[in-house]
């Protein structure tokens, strides 16, 4: 069997962009693969075409010698636009493989572990009635961890906005105080602050809530140096939830083995793949640190980190952003025809060959592709920041 044909998809979905690929073989199996780095779908499709043709003509069966040639054989490896293209390659392969085999992906990962994933729900809010609202609505649903996101007109940013952190963990911290007094003690909490905050910063906020009230902070600050984060981790008790921008293990490596981070929020589509993922996973469980993916994208991205979940051990929820709150049309079904289906806040395991997914190849090949731009923030004094 030899690899025929990689075709790359930058495609515009719903609210989103997403760069999907295709590989073929001169047998006529085939797999699809997504990358993550969203926005910057055109340099990953960049890197895919210098991979293109060397790749032509090898066998895709061998897929760990593939990962390490795509890693490897280059003088610059690694980062994020070559990990994302890397990733994308990766699925795609284990998809093809294990149609070839009739057998679903995560048999090729160990087996399963599992009979379902659980999910964490999405819940962005402006204020706080609508927070207390929307998680009223998940909880019924069947919901039991909700992550939460503050999103009003200063996260979104326009030209005339700035994002003012002081004012904001003002009324953030207020309005989950309020959720958790609403909800009980039983409910799972986290809040995503997307690195927009400093380590004071992110200090403050937490120490306006009284102990209990989050049960997790995803990605306060900056990723860039661990000793911040170690820093930080000395400051505060709430669990770290951290590594959802993360290339490779290696950067994993010094959060898991120092203890900054709780949760790591591995991206099956930013790592590496699934070759990549399998790896966190057992420098995570080595270090008794269970897996909370990341999963923004759409059908490819949470099939094949179903997958993942249902071959690891060390698993707590994977995201859902798709939601009865809020519907993105990242999974349109009719680019998606065949992709996994949620019953109530949990994936079953399904024992359909490969990922499970299928593609209207001619639906993406017919759009026209408008790569989104996310917020450029500023500060009150015009200074750049984070989004």
């Amino acid at each position: 069997m030899k690899i025929s044909a990689i075709k790359a998809f930058p495609s515009r979905i719903g609210a989103s962009s997403q760069l999907l690929l295709k590989i073929e073989s001169d047998t006529g199996y085939y797999g699809w693969g997504a990358s993550g780095l969203t926005s910057r779908e055109m340099a990953v499709s960049g890197a895919i075409d210098h991979f293109r043709p060397w790749l032509i003509g090898k066998d895709p069966r061998s897929i760990g010698s593939i990962w390490q040639e795509l890693y490897r054989s280059q003088y610059f490896e690694g980062g994020r636009v070559l990990a994302a293209a890397q990733s994308a390659i990766d699925i795609a392969l284990y998809d093809l493989k294990a149609k070839a085999l009739g057998i679903p992906v995560y048999e090729l990962l160990g087996g399963r572990q599992r009979d379902w994933v659980e999910c964490f729900a999405s819940l962005p809010f402006g204020n706080t009635l609508q927070l207390i609202e929307r998680a009223e609505s998940l909880l019924s649903a069947g919901f039991t961890c909700l992550r939460l996101t503050y999103v009003n007109e200063q996260t979104m940013g326009d030209a005339k906005t700035t994002f003012d952190p002081r004012k904001n963990i003002a009324a953030v911290a207020k309005s989950i105080v309020a959720l958790r007094q609403h909800v009980g003690q039983e409910p799972t909490l986290g809040f995503d602050y997307h690195h927009r905050l400093t380590t004071p910063e992110t200090v403050s906020f937490l120490h306006r809530m009284p102990i209990g009230t989050l049960d997790f902070l995803e990605e306060p600050i900056r990723c860039e140096d661990p000793k911040a984060y170690a820093t930080l981790r000395q400051l505060v008790d709430v669990p770290f939830a951290i590594g959802e921008e993360f290339a490779s293990k290696w950067q994993f490596l010094p959060f898991l083995e120092n203890g900054l981070t709780q949760f790591a929020r591995v991206d099956v589509c930013n790592v590496g793949g699934l070759t990549e993922s399998m790896k966190v996973a057992a420098l995570a469980e080595a270090h008794y640190i269970d897996l909370m993916p990341h999963n923004p994208l759409g059908p490819i991205c949470a099939a094949a980190t179903i997958h993942l979940a249902a071959a690891c051990s060390n698993v707590s929820w994977l995201e859902e952003v798709n939601t009865p709150i809020q519907d993105l049309g990242l999974c349109d079904p009719k680019i998606f025809p065949l992709q996994p289906r949620r019953e109530q806040n949990r994936y079953p395991i399904s024992d359909t060959p490969g990922l499970g997914i299928e593609v209207d190849e001619d639906a993406l090949a017919n759009q026209t592709f408008t790569p989104i731009e996310v917020p450029h923030f500023k500060r009150a004094d015009g200074s750049v920041t984070n989004w």
